[in-house]
């Protein structure tokens, strides 16, 4: 049987003759991925998964899958990964095995070593091996050496954690291998169709001159005169001159109002310039905040500027605009990408082809960590050793950029910390935390309910910060009762559409001077510039206080004095297990240091909760312990169960889309159209979903107060609201507001 017969991919014609040659697919995706590979250090690494990935079509049977065989059943993944780990000496067994994770996961996904299912590589390799039905000439020509692979991991692990760097290399290697595949199985295709993918982003050094030339003209366009606006350019300036020190780690700690968003864009432009990054990405922590941030970017950018997040929409431009930008949110191949935390990081920590495929576009990257502060503790340790490997073996420059720099230094956070000492990109912080203090923090001690009440109807504009959407939910329907007028409710109950609406309208009261009274939750704190004379905060951690506080006087147009943030404890008022850790560092905190914004009670505060929490509970999926090299250094690696574990948003909440104006109702009307991908309108009703637990949205089915749309279509993927009394614009899904749901389950 000669090699001709085998084929990777069947086209239109019965005799084959536009069909794709299985060894030109598999030299095709060698030669891509090696190219990936090469800007990564991983070239030989990457070439040979290539060659070896689809290695089980040589099987017969693969044949009659091509030919519409419904009934034949083949798993062509596993054939690679068993003749690298058949052909490999006891000394390159590491390096086989690496290989193998990333072809047997290079559709199904990368695999655990050894668990209980099929699914596993011990459990495939062992089953292949007993049929083995690929043709043996195939597979006695291709050639497997592992030398120059071993060479390569090597080099990307050394200690401390060899086992966490060799994963990561092994998630780099399947990004060039998945991508690759992608790739020419798509052109393939494009070509049989006489189509074009409208794939092509120019290399960031080519357009980052004009880049440079654009941020400069926008903020030469500001005032010079206000003493703010000084202070910013002085910043900014300070910020850019440490453009030219070497790539690694870098912290920015700017307090809210010093203008540290444009100021860390203006480092990694110049940056990128002087060490040759190849991609700029801005990750943030809310997807509020990043529709905002990519908004400010695209305003100086243009359309070089990919925002990828859950709420990402199609955004009205011509179809093959949107194409372009759905194509790219699978490679991450523009320019600047402006995402959120969830997106890069559990993609970093990913299983899935999907998600992984822009990894090695990560690689070479200037990654600006706005907000750095709200990475997950309980992930923490995982979280910092990915940055750090990032930094060290894959060119990438990260900057954690906040107004409360959280202790991630070594000197502080012992085992897993950061080498940060000397990397600090702002002139004087402390120096800059007295000269831009606008508010003061004082304790207010406990506040009823009716408390808060009189003491926000007392002032015509202020704001009221409590730590559940049930706690402000009712404080806002008691205010109304108590008659106080102007009264505006913010909360993740509204869909994101909505909310943005209300922020307008609250930027328009504040900037006219117009009463605003405003009862939110935490989702006000990072990130969204609003400006109020005075606030009260729940008890919380002193990093989301500060933060509030940076809600105060945001502008600076008021006496320091006379801004304040008052933080109270609610009487009666369940607060979970971690908010009332953090809340009794903080008054541990405050017995310390009488200025709660100072620099120096952050670095107490954040040591303080590190040192109870533990490493224990900074990894508390125990994700570190999943990634260990044996004594006989062979691999233990459990890649699918990582990434379940891994999750950044809480899974137990689930979506309810509310049709709650004439496109989101366009939109759920073509949830019927069959044509249409699911993806795209996941992205178009993104703006309109409420998420809410799931015990709650299936009473919501029973009582048919909504249900799936669609489901022959698409499965129980949306879920509509059908009353529409239940959502109310000023407070949201009110679920509770019904009477066949029982309240005290929420």
């Amino acid at each position: 049987m000669t090699s001709h017969r085998y084929c990777a991919h069947s086209g239109h014609q019965p005799d084959r003759s536009d069909w794709q040659p299985l060894p030109d697919h598999l030299h095709n995706v060698a030669r891509l991925a090696a190219e990936r590979g090469e800007r990564i250090g991983l070239a030989a690494t990457a070439e040979l998964t290539g060659r070896l990935h689809d290695l089980g079509k040589y099987d017969p049977a693969f044949d009659r899958v091509l030919q519409g065989d419904r009934n034949a059943r083949v798993d062509h993944s596993t054939a690679g990964g068993w003749l690298a780990l058949n052909r490999a000496q006891p000394r390159n067994r590491p390096a086989a095995e690496a290989l193998a994770y990333a072809v047997l996961g290079h559709h199904a996904g990368l695999p655990d070593k050894q668990d209980d299912s099929a699914a596993c590589l011990n459990h495939r390799i062992t089953a292949f091996e007993a049929i083995n039905p690929v043709d043996p000439q195939f597979a006695t020509d291709t050639a497997v050496d592992l030398d120059p692979v071993a060479r390569e991991l090597a080099a990307k692990c050394p200690c401390p954690h060899p086992g966490f760097n060799l994963s990561l290399a092994v998630r780099m290697t399947f990004s060039c291998l998945v991508d690759a595949d992608f790739r020419d199985t798509e052109a393939f295709y494009a070509r049989l169709d006489g189509l074009e993918k409208p794939r092509d982003w120019p290399a960031l050094a080519d357009v980052l001159p004009d880049l440079v030339a654009r941020f400069d003209a926008c903020m030469a366009r500001f005032p010079a005169q206000t003493p703010l606006n000084q202070r910013r350019q002085r910043i900014l300036s300070h910020v850019r001159a440490g453009a030219e020190m070497a790539p690694g780690l870098f912290t920015l700690t700017v307090p809210t109002g010093g203008g540290k968003t444009l100021a860390s864009m203006g480092f990694a432009l110049d940056h990128a310039l002087r060490h040759g990054h190849r991609r700029i990405i801005h990750a943030i922590p809310y997807s509020s905040i990043t529709q905002q941030t990519a908004d400010t970017f695209r305003g100086i950018f243009g359309d070089l500027v990919l925002e990828h997040h859950s709420s990402v929409s199609d955004d009205g431009s011509a179809p093959e605009r949107r194409d372009k930008l759905r194509l790219a949110m699978e490679d991450w191949a523009a320019p600047i990408v402006v995402t959120t935390n969830v997106q890069l990081f559990e993609s970093l920590f990913s299983a899935r082809p999907s998600r992984t495929r822009k990894l090695h576009n990560i690689a070479g990257s200037v990654i600006i960590l706005d907000e750095a502060q709200c990475l997950p503790r309980k992930l923490l340790l995982p979280t910092l050793c990915i940055i750090e490997s990032l930094s060290a073996h894959y060119g990438c420059s990260v900057v954690l950029c906040t107004a409360t720099q959280p202790a991630f230094d070594s000197r502080q956070l012992k085992a897993g910390g950061l080498a940060l000492e000397g990397r600090e990109l702002a002139p004087d912080p402390e120096g800059l935390a007295r000269e831009l203090r606008r508010a003061r923090i004082v304790q207010g001690g406990e506040m009823t309910d009716k408390a808060l009440i009189a003491a926000l109807g007392e002032t015509p504009q202020g704001f009221v910060i409590v730590n559940s959407r049930a706690h402000a939910l009712e404080l806002f329907n008691a205010a109304k009762a108590a008659g106080v007028d102007d009264l505006i409710h913010l909360t993740t109950r509204q869909y994101p559409a909505d909310r943005r609406t209300q922020i307008a309208g609250i930027r328009q009261r504040l900037k006219d001077g117009a009463p605003c009274r405003l009862i939110a939750t935490s989702l006000i704190e990072a990130g969204v510039d609003l400006d109020f004379p005075v606030g009260w905060r729940a008890e919380a951690g002193l990093d989301s206080c500060v933060q509030a506080a940076g809600r105060v006087n945001r502008e600076g147009r008021r006496p320091p004095e006379n801004s304040i943030l008052t933080v109270f404890s609610a009487p009666g008022r369940a607060v979970p297990a971690e908010i009332r850790a953090l809340a009794d560092a903080m008054r541990s905190t405050a017995r310390r240091h009488g200025d709660l914004l100072s620099p120096e009670a952050m670095r107490d505060w954040f040591e303080h909760v590190y040192g109870r929490m533990g490493d224990k509970r900074l990894d508390a999926e125990g994700i570190l312990g999943k990634l260990m090299l044996a004594r006989t250094g062979h691999t233990e690696f459990a890649f699918r169960s990582i990434a379940a574990a891994y999750r950044m948003i809480d899974d137990t909440m689930v979506p309810v889309i509310v049709p709650g104006d004439e496109i989101a109702k366009d939109e759920i009307d073509r949830l019927g159209v069959e044509a249409i991908s699911s993806g795209g309108l996941a992205r178009a009703l993104q703006p309109y979903m409420v998420q809410i637990p799931a015990k709650a949205r299936e009473i919501l089915r029973r009582n048919g107060k909504g249900g799936f749309a669609s489901p022959e279509l698409r499965a129980e993927q949306f879920f509509v609201l059908h009353d529409q009394s239940l959502y109310r614009p000023e407070s949201g899904l009110w679920w509770e507001g019904a009477d066949y749901i029982d309240a005290c389950i929420f």
